[in-house]
C-alpha cells in the first residue's frame, strides 16, 4: 500500500540559501561551456522527421504558432530549427548562400522577426560539414566564416551542423575535430550567441572531443520512430557504442543502448544527443513513447520534437509536456542517469528483445532518478533493492537511506486526455486548465528555482517511502518504464536487510 504525501514548501531563508548556491553552480557550470551557452539541454522543435524537405513558410509559421498556444514555448521548446533545404541550390558569383525565395516569400529574416524572435522563440539554422548538406543543398566546408556571418544577420541562434559530403575529411577524432572547429570560430567570430549542435552521428567519438568547440554532439545513427525493431540501415546493435558505420533507422532500444556506454561524457555546456524526438509520428505505443520521452530527458539529451503539432493526440501532449520529466532534463547538476543492470527474460518480443534495465542516477539537492525499463513484450513485476540500485556496492551510503518516493508519471503528474484535448482544439488555453495543476511555466519560474522552492509538479506524484536497503518494485507494461524522483527522507530509517 502506497501513502501519500504532501511536501512542504521550503522557507524563506532555506529559498534563499538554495537560490545562492544555485547562482554559484551556473558560474561554476558555465565555464565548462566552451560558449558560455547550453548550460542545460536545448529544448525546441525541427521541421525534419515531420516534414522531411518539404516544408515552407507556413509550416514555420503554423508550428511557431502552437508552439506558443499549446504552452511548449513556455515549458522551455524554445528554438525552431529549418532543418535543410532553407537556400537555393546553388551560392551566388561571391558565394555567399542564397535564401530560398520559393519557400520563404516573405523572406527568411522577415519570416524570423515575426514568427519565431516575435514570439519569444529562437531561430535555429542548418548546413552540413562538407561540400553539400544531406539534402543535396550547397555545405558549409570551406566557406564557414561566410556563412555564419549570414545566419547571424538573419538573427541565427542555433546551428545544426552535419556531416554529408565531408570530401574524406574523417577517420580520426583529429581529422573531425579540426573540420568541426573551424565552424566553432566562425560562429563566435560574428558576435552573436548561436548553439552549435554538431550532428556527426558519432563519427570519431565525438564525445571525446566536442565539449571545447561546441555545446552538443550526436552520437550514433540517426533514429526512426521504431522502439526496438532492427534495421538493416542501421548495423551497429546497442552495445556498440562506436560505429565505423552509424547509418540510420536506428531503434530507442538500439540508441539507449548506445548512449549507456557514454553517459558520463555529459557536462553543463555539452551534451550527448541521441537525437530528435519522435514522440507524436504514430511509429509507437503510448507506454514506448514514454519510454523514449523518458529516458531522453534523464540522460540529458536535448529535447528536440521532430513532430507535426497541429496533430498530437491528447497523449502525445501528456507525455510531451509532463514538467516532472521535462525537469530531469533541465536539472542545474546536469548529471546523466546511468545504466546499472540488464538482465536477459524469456519474455521475447517479435524481434527477440526481451530485457529488463536498471537505471539510476543523482539530481540536485541531493534527489535521485530511478527507472525500470521493461522491453520485453508482455507486463511484468521488477523488482531491485536499494544495493542494486545505487551501484551494486552494499554499503553505499545512499542505500543505506530511507526515501520518499515520487512516480514521475503519476495521476498527478500528466494532464489526462479529456483536458489535453480542450487546449489542443483550442477551447481552452493551457494555463486555465484545472487551474494550472498539470501545467508549469518555466519562463515565469525557471527550473532551476522551481526546483530550489520545491514545485509539486516538478517532483512528480507522492507515492510513499522505501526504507534504507529496502526494496523498489513496480509492475511494468511491456516496451514500458517506471520511473521516480527519489528524495531524503526525514528522521531514523530502518534498515531492512532481511529484504537483501
Amino acid at each position: 500500500m502506497h501513502s501519500f504525501l504532501t511536501l512542504p514548501r521550503t522557507g524563506l531563508f532555506s529559498s534563499l540559501i538554495l537560490s545562492v548556491q544555485f547562482s554559484h553552480h551556473v558560474l561554476a557550470a558555465s565555464g565548462l561551456s566552451y560558449n558560455g551557452l547550453s548550460i542545460t539541454p536545448a529544448m525546441g522543435w525541427d521541421t525534419y522527421n515531420a516534414y522531411g524537405l518539404d516544408y515552407n513558410e507556413t509550416t514555420i509559421q503554423d508550428n511557431a504558432e502552437l508552439l506558443v498556444n499549446l504552452g511548449f514555448r513556455d515549458l522551455g521548446y524554445k528554438v525552431v530549427i529549418f532543418d535543410d533545404a532553407m537556400t537555393e541550390k546553388n551560392r551566388s558569383a561571391n558565394g555567399t548562400l542564397i535564401e530560398n525565395s520559393s519557400k520563404f516569400p516573405s523572406g527568411l529574416k522577415n519570416l524570423v522577426d515575426q514568427s519565431v524572435h516575435s514570439n519569444g522563440l529562437q531561430f535555429g539554422v542548418y548546413s552540413s560539414a562538407g561540400r553539400f548538406t544531406c539534402g543535396g543543398y550547397p555545405g558549409s566546408l570551406g566557406y564557414e566564416a561566410a556563412d555564419a556571418a549570414w545566419w547571424a544577420s538573419l538573427g541565427a541562434d542555433y546551428l545544426k551542423y552535419d556531416n554529408c559530403y565531408n570530401e574524406g575529411n574523417s577517420g580520426t577524432p583529429k581529422l573531425s575535430e579540426h573540420r568541426y572547429a573551424v565552424m566553432s570560430n566562425a560562429l563566435n567570430s560574428t558576435g552573436r550567441s548561436i548553439t552549435y549542435s554538431l550532428c556527426n552521428w558519432g563519427d570519431d567519438k565525438p564525445w571525446e572531443w566536442a565539449s571545447t568547440i561546441a555545446n552538443s554532439a550526436r552520437m550514433s545513427g540517426d533514429i526512426q520512430d521504431y522502439f526496438d525493431r532492427p534495421a538493416t540501415s542501421c548495423p551497429c546493435g546497442p552495445d556498440e557504442y562506436y560505429c565505423q558505420l552509424p547509418g540510420y533507422g536506428c531503434s530507442i532500444i538500439n540508441i539507449l543502448g548506445k548512449a549507456s556506454h557514454i553517459t558520463s561524457k555529459n557536462q553543463p555546456g555539452y551534451w550527448n544527443d541521441l537525437d530528435m524526438l519522435e514522440v507524436g509520428n504514430g511509429g509507437m505505443t503510448y507506454d514506448e513513447y514514454k519510454t523514449h520521452f523518458s529516458m531522453w530527458a534523464a540522460i540529458k539529451s536535448p529535447l528536440i520534437m521532430g513532430n507535426k503539432l497541429y496533430e498530437l493526440s491528447p497523449e502525445d501532449y501528456g507525455i510531451l509536456t509532463n514538467p516532472a520529466i521535462v525537469a530531469l532534463n533541465q536539472d542545474p547538476e546536469g548529471s546523466s542517469i546511468q545504466r546499472r543492470l540488464v538482465e536477459q527474460t524469456d519474455d521475447k518480443d517479435r524481434w527477440g528483445v526481451g530485457e529488463v534495465q536498471l537505471w539510476s542516477g543523482s539530481l540536485y539537492g541531493g534527489d535521485q532518478v530511478v527507472a525500470f525499463i521493461n522491453a520485453g513484450k508482455s507486463s511484468r513485476t521488477i523488482s531491485y533493492d536499494l544495493v542494486e540500485v545505487f551501484g551494486g556496492v552494499r554499503n553505499n551510503e545512499q542505500a543505506m537511506q530511507a526515501w520518499e518516493l515520487y512516480d514521475l508519471w503519476g495521476n498527478e503528474t500528466v494532464i489526462p486526455a479529456v483536458s489535453a484535448a480542450m487546449v489542443l482544439n483550442g477551447t481552452v488555453g493551457i494555463e486555465a486548465v484545472d487551474e494550472g495543476r498539470w501545467y508549469y511555466n518555466a519562463s515565469e519560474t525557471s527550473w532551476a528555482d522551481g526546483l530550489a522552492r520545491n514545485e509539486t509538479l516538478l517532483l512528480g506524484t507522492p507515492v510513499g517511502r522505501v526504507e534504507a536497503m529496502g526494496m523498489l518494485s513496480a509492475s511494468v507494461p511491456g516496451h514500458g518504464i517506471a520511473m521516480w524522483r527519489l528524495r531524503r527522507a526525514g528522521g531514523a530509517a530502518k534498515r531492512k536487510r532481511d529484504e537483501l
